[in-house]
């Protein structure tokens, strides 16, 4: 067969799916050719940690054989996708993206990658990711075993997040959707400063059995993909509960944005600031557009403000206390100073010191973030502030420069948003809606728990009016 044209590296899971059962072309040619360009096209990114091509080619195969005998397993089967390599694969390496465990082989799967392959899906590849899911800090995007991963919009700005790789390897068609986790902002960053289409689930959702333990009341996996469409489509096969995850809501999802309340019905919580001094210059217009749009299709807003805490602390104290003591043992060894970032290597190191009372004042703090988060959620049903303030920071800056001259508002508006929805373990899509200097940018909207359908009809509704998330990256860079 002739070479799948560079449409077919950017197409939604329908299509793929939809020509797939029409016999247009066969599983495993569509699976070769995201192999071969996985495999070319992802070191240039930094966003490939292991390509699986010989277990990608048995599932393709399996997915051929049953489309033929019409065993349909619904629109993900023969659907190639990547994973974040935190996320195990029995018998092949899984890295975390880390020295220390570069060598790593275990015998076991994860839940989501079980559930995906039992619908067909493909696995092409584990997609590189910042060492140890950022945990304890990190100062450069070079933090990560396979150095630091590159947005396809500008090679010398970052693909964000610890999620990186799944990030980069979908907005530059290396795969259909990925798999990308978030304590607090590993999905969301790499969405916007990628301009692809984020969902972080509600924390419980979705099974993190055969993941790597950052923070054990914090994690989530969730994807990253073309559209809302196709994260709803994919949430549905990697949710529900799981008696292996000790934290799973024992809840399950079905993807029904037809049965969600009608637009006008809803109401959207905004902070004027968030968009006019919290965001940068250059992306002010584009951000004012999103809202007209989101206005357009009958939404209410109402301006509101997130109580005052000190979400970011809270979250911190959190993350670096429980994730020093998931690395107990790479600390105490001594093999934590093999990592690349001197800033994280000490805080890990620092995480051990945190006081059992610090860290009880954080969660009593959390518990009443989490309690006014619920008054706010009862007065509207959606928040919506950007996915981030402006435009991808560039590889060669520390991550912790400030960006702006102007002294910061006096109004934190929804700014700390991502700290107190992964706090209080809300669910969050993540929306492309314009460019800044030419690099994505991308608003969020944010719900109570379980509210996924409702955020995806949402999104659903703005893609159909808008089509930021079809735009893709220049071409790739040479070798």
């Amino acid at each position: 067969m002739a070479a799948l044209p560079e449409d077919i590296f950017f197409a939604g899971i329908r299509e793929l799916n939809s020509r797939l059962v029409k016999r247009e072309f066969s599983a495993v040619e569509l699976t070769r050719a995201f192999l071969d360009r996985l495999e070319k096209l992802g070191p240039r990114y930094n966003a490939l940690a292991l390509s699986l091509r010989d277990l990608a080619l048995r599932q393709a195969r399996r997915a051929d054989d049953e489309i033929q005998r019409r065993r349909l397993r619904g629109p993900l089967q023969g659907i190639p996708f990547g994973a974040k390599d935190l996320l195990s694969v029995a018998g092949t390496p899984t890295t975390w993206g880390a020295r220390p465990y570069a060598n790593q082989v275990l015998d076991y799967t994860a839940t989501v990658l079980r559930k995906l392959e039992r619908v067909g899906a493909v696995l092409i590849g584990k997609l590189a990711m910042i060492e140890l899911a950022g945990g304890g800090g990190y100062r450069w995007a070079s933090a990560s075993l396979q150095g630091p991963c590159l947005n396809p919009w500008d090679t010398s700005r970052w693909a964000g997040g610890s999620s990186s790789g799944s990030g980069a390897a979908v907005a530059a068609g290396l795969v259909c959707f990925a798999l990308g986790s978030e304590t607090w902002g590993s999905i969301t960053t790499p969405a916007a400063y990628c301009g692809v289409t984020g969902l972080r689930p509600t924390y419980g959702l979705v099974s993190r059995y055969g993941a790597m333990a950052l923070s054990w009341t914090m994690d989530k996996i969730g994807p990253l993909a073309r559209s809302a469409e196709d994260c709803g489509l994919i949430l549905q096969v990697i949710s529900g509960g799981d008696s292996m995850d000790p934290s799973s809501a024992g809840k399950s999802f079905y993807y029904a944005p037809q049965f969600a309340r009608p637009l006008k019905e809803l109401r959207v919580g905004f902070a004027p600031v968030d968009f006019d001094e919290w965001a940068e210059p250059a992306a002010r217009p584009d951000f004012h557009k999103a809202l007209d749009v989101l206005r357009s299709l009958g939404l209410r807003f109402r301006e509101v403000r997130l109580p005052d805490f000190p979400y970011s602390a809270v979250a911190g104290l959190i993350i670096d206390t429980e994730g020093a003591a998931a690395f107990e043992e790479l600390i105490t060894s001594g093999k934590v100073e093999q990592l690349a970032d001197a800033r994280q290597i000490a805080g890990l190191k620092a995480g051990l010191e945190v006081s059992a009372r610090d860290y009880l004042r954080a969660m009593r703090i959390r518990r009443m973030i989490q309690q006014e988060l619920r008054k706010l959620l009862a007065d509207v049903d959606i928040l919506v502030s950007p996915a981030r303030f402006g435009r991808a920071s560039k590889i060669s800056e520390p991550l912790d420069r400030s960006r702006a001259s102007a002294p910061r508002p006096k109004d934190r508006g929804l700014a700390d948003l991502g700290a107190a929805g992964n706090l209080a373990g809300l669910p969050a899509l993540v929306l492309p809606c314009g460019f800044a200097d030419s690099l994505p940018i991308a608003i969020q909207l944010v719900g109570r728990p379980f509210s996924e359908n409702t955020l995806l009809a949402v999104g659903r509704e703005f893609q159909r009016v808008t089509d930021w998330h079809r735009r893709r990256p220049p071409a790739p860079p040479a070798a």
